[in-house]
C-alpha cells in the first residue's frame, strides 16, 4: 500500500494539472506552439532536461530495448529525478506525464508503455506507418490516446506528402489512413479521429488547396482533436467527483481496472481523472487497483501514475476483486471505456465484465467514464462491437519470460462487452448519464456538439521548426493555475 508523502514539486505540477485547461477548443490559434512548448516543459519539469537523460538504447539493468524498432530513446535514469533500485543500481523513472510530445514540430515522441515503470523509453513518430506500429504494438494504449496519436500521425504524413503530385498525394493518404484505422479494431476514438483528419484533407483538396495549405489544415484539424480531449477530460472529471458516493466524511474507495490516467488519455484521464479531481479538491480517496492481466496495465502503469501524485493505492490481483466486494470495502467501481454502443452496452479492457456482474451482486455503484468520442451510435448494441483478438505469447509470457508450456493453446480477447442493464452511469462530460442509455447517449452526443459550436478555422502552420521558447523548470512547476468555470449540468 502506497502512503508516503508525495514531492511537493511533483504534487504541486499534478493539481496544476488538475485544474487547469492549457486551450480550449474553441481557441485553437497558436496550438501547434503551444502543445509544442508545453509539452516540452512538462518534460523538462519532470524528467530533468531532455538532453541530458537520452542514454545508450539500453533498460535498467543493462537489458537490451530488442525489438522496439530504430531511435528509441530511453530517458529517466540520467535525469537525477528517479528512484534508485537497489539491486541494480539503475534509477526508474519518475513524473506524472502525457503519453507523447513533439520533439520538433515533425517529429511526435510518444512513450512505449511496454517499458514502464523501469524505464522511460520515447519512440519517434514521424508519420502515419510509425503511429500505427507504435499502436498495433501497444506502445501506446488507450482508447483516446490512440485516436490522438493517430491524429497527428495522420497530419505529419499529410506534411510529407506536401510536395506530391495532387493523385499521388491522395494515394498516400489514404493507404495511411487506412493503415491507422486497422490497428486495433476494437476502440472507436481510432477510426473516429483518423476520419476527422481525412474530412480536413477532402475539404481542402476538393477547395483545389496546394500541398502545404492541405498539411496545414490537417494538422489544425489534428491539433484540435488533442485539445477537445483535454476540454472534454477536465469536464468530465468534475462531473465523475460529483457522483462519488458520500462516505459520511472517511475516505472514499474505489476499484479501476486497466490504466484511464494521463498515459491512456492524454492530459487529464477518464476513470483515473476523477480520482484526481478528488485529490485536487482534497477529498480524501484510495484506489484499489486491479493488476490487469495480462500486459499488467494497473499494475505497471496506473500505480505508477498513482505513486508520483501522492494518491493512497493498492494493488490487487485480478482475481481478488470479488472478495473485496464481499468484504464491503469498495464504495464504487470506476472503469473506462474503448467504445460505447448506442444501447449503453461497453466495451473496455477484458476482465470489466465480472466486475460489473460483481458490483451488481454486492450493489456497488459502477461507473463507466469516457468521452462522447467514445460513443458509436452507429453501432447498436455491444454483439456488434469487434472484439480484438492478441497474439498467445501476451499470455503465455510475462514480460518475456515463459510461464506456460510451449504450445499451450490460448484465448486472448483484448476487450470484453458489459451490457447496460449492469451500469450505474456513464460519465461524460455532458454529465453522469442515466438508463435508459439510448436517450441520454444520444441527447449528450447533440449537448456535446451543441456547446463546442462552429469549428473554428485552421491554424497556420509552414512547416517543420526547431524547438523554442521551451518555459523554464520553475515556470512550469509555479505558475498559477485558472480556476475553471462550472459546467452547467448534462443530460442525466
Amino acid at each position: 500500500m502506497s502512503g508516503s508523502p508525495p514531492d511537493p514539486s511533483r504534487r504541486r505540477f499534478f493539481r496544476q494539472f488538475a485544474s487547469e485547461i492549457a486551450t480550449s477548443a474553441a481557441q485553437v490559434v497558436g496550438a501547434v506552439a503551444e502543445v509544442r512548448e508545453r509539452s516540452a516543459a512538462e518534460a523538462q519539469s519532470l524528467l530533468g532536461t531532455v538532453d541530458e537523460a537520452i542514454g545508450s538504447g539500453t533498460r535498467p539493468g543493462g537489458r537490451p530495448l530488442a525489438g522496439r524498432g530504430a531511435g528509441v530513446r530511453p530517458e529517466g535514469a540520467a535525469s537525477g529525478t528517479g528512484i534508485p533500485d537497489r539491486a541494480t543500481g539503475t534509477v526508474a523513472p519518475t513524473g506524472f506525464r502525457t503519453p507523447f510530445r513533439f520533439d520538433a514540430d515533425d517529429v511526435l515522441l510518444v512513450i512505449d508503455q511496454r517499458e514502464l515503470p523501469d524505464a522511460l523509453v520515447e519512440v519517434p513518430v514521424k508519420h502515419a506507418h510509425d503511429g500505427a506500429r507504435v499502436i498495433r504494438e501497444m506502445a501506446v494504449r488507450g482508447a483516446p490516446a490512440i485516436g490522438q496519436v493517430a491524429a497527428l500521425s495522420l497530419a505529419l504524413s499529410g506534411w510529407l506528402a506536401r510536395n506530391a503530385p495532387p493523385r499521388s498525394r491522395e494515394a498516400i493518404l489514404k493507404a495511411a489512413a487506412k493503415s491507422l484505422a486497422g490497428a486495433r479494431p476494437t476502440a472507436v476514438n481510432l477510426g473516429w479521429a483518423v476520419r476527422r483528419v481525412m474530412a480536413a484533407y477532402a475539404t481542402g483538396a476538393e477547395a483545389g488547396a496546394n500541398g502545404v495549405e492541405i498539411a496545414a489544415a490537417m494538422r489544425a484539424e489534428a491539433d484540435r482533436i488533442v485539445f477537445e480531449a483535454t476540454d472534454d477530460h477536465g469536464r468530465l472529471a468534475e462531473h465523475g467527483l460529483a457522483a462519488l458516493p458520500d462516505t459520511g466524511g472517511r475516505e472514499v474507495n474505489v476499484l479501476t481496472h486497466c490504466n484511464t490516467g494521463p498515459l491512456a488519455c492524454g492530459q487529464f484521464g477518464t476513470a483515473l481523472g476523477i480520482v484526481q479531481a478528488a485529490h485536487n479538491a482534497e477529498r480524501p480517496i484510495h484506489v484499489w487497483v486491479d493488476e490487469t492481466r495480462p500486459h499488467l496495465q494497473g499494475a505497471r502503469l496506473t500505480a505508477w501514475e498513482l505513486a508520483q501524485a501522492g494518491v493512497r493505492h493498492t494493488l490487487i490481483p485480478d482475481v481478488a476483486a470479488g472478495g473485496l466486494l464481499a468484504a464491503g470495502k469498495v464504495d464504487a467501481i470506476l472503469v473506462g471505456a474503448d467504445r460505447v454502443a448506442a444501447n449503453g452496452d461497453t466495451a473496455n479492457k477484458v476482465g470489466t465484465y465480472p466486475l460489473a456482474v460483481l458490483a451488481a451482486r454486492h450493489g456497488v455503484p459502477f461507473y463507466v467514464c469516457a468521452p462522447i468520442s467514445s460513443v458509436d451510435l452507429g453501432t447498436p448494441d455491444g454483439a456488434s462491437i469487434p472484439i480484438e483478438e492478441r497474439a498467445a505469447r501476451e499470455v503465455t509470457e510475462v514480460r518475456g519470460r515463459q510461464v506456460a508450456p510451449v504450445g499451450t493453446a490460448v484465448w486472448n480477447p483484448a476487450f470484453d462487452i458489459t451490457p447496460a442493464e449492469l451500469i450505474t452511469g456513464i460519465v461524460t462530460e455532458e454529465g453522469v448519464l442515466r438508463p435508459p442509455f439510448g436517450p441520454s447517449l444520444a441527447a449528450a452526443v447533440a449537448s456535446r456538439d451543441a456547446r463546442r459550436g462552429p469549428v473554428p478555422s485552421p491554424v497556420s502552420w509552414t512547416g517543420p521548426a526547431p524547438v523554442s521558447g521551451q518555459a523554464t523548470v520553475d515556470a512550469a512547476a509555479d505558475a498559477t493555475p485558472t480556476p475553471r468555470a462550472k459546467p452547467e449540468p448534462g443530460p442525466g
